[in-house]
């Protein structure tokens, strides 16, 4: 990382459209998938918005939503459920994601238990501290628990409020529209 990078953080309802213009063509840039552009549709309000900034270019973004993850054997834990996280394409690999989500880390510590996320870059994330969930995993829904078996990729970071942990438990989260993890 060769030049500095300004962190920011925002909640959803703080972003005008000059704001998030920007954090969707970066998400499809880094992504290359087009459903970004909906990013604010599924996440109206509510979400947690991290942002690095080169000079006045946004570079990198992640997003944390409040989900309630329940490991085997243990209560609900509020969790800071972490989606479209990128990078620009040209700022890959230079220090900046791993920037951005180091600072995630230490502003959510205070206000939740657990962070989760899924991902196929696992080797990225375990060098920040991030670990694999190797249990079974499911939603939660109305009818019961909906087994998940394929899912592959679920991490997890341990906070200061998180509790002891066996990762090959089960794990489970709440259904959401669309969508279990």
């Amino acid at each position: 990382m060769n030049k500095s990078i300004t962190l920011t953080s925002a909640h959803t309802e703080d972003l005008d459209a000059a704001t998030r213009a920007p954090i969707i063509q970066l998400c499809v840039d880094a992504h290359q998938e087009e459903d970004f552009k909906n990013l604010f549709s599924y996440v109206p309000s509510g979400g947690w918005h991290f942002l690095a900034y080169r000079d006045d270019e946004l570079i990198g973004h992640a997003l944390v939503t409040t989900r309630w993850l329940q490991p085997e054997g243990q209560p609900l834990l509020k969790t800071a459920y972490v989606d479209a996280v990128a990078t620009l394409p040209a700022y890959q690999g230079l220090g900046y994601g791993s920037a951005l989500m180091r600072q995630l880390a230490s502003e959510i510590d205070s206000e939740y238990v657990i962070a989760c996320l899924e991902t196929e870059r696992e080797t990225f994330y375990e060098r920040l501290g991030w670990e694999v969930w190797r249990g079974p995993l499911a939603g939660r829904s109305e009818s019961g628990l909906v087994p998940t078996p394929h899912q592959t990729g679920v991490m997890i970071l341990c906070l200061t409020q998180t509790p002891a942990l066996d990762l090959d438990r089960g794990l489970t989260i709440e259904c959401q529209p669309g969508r279990i993890w």
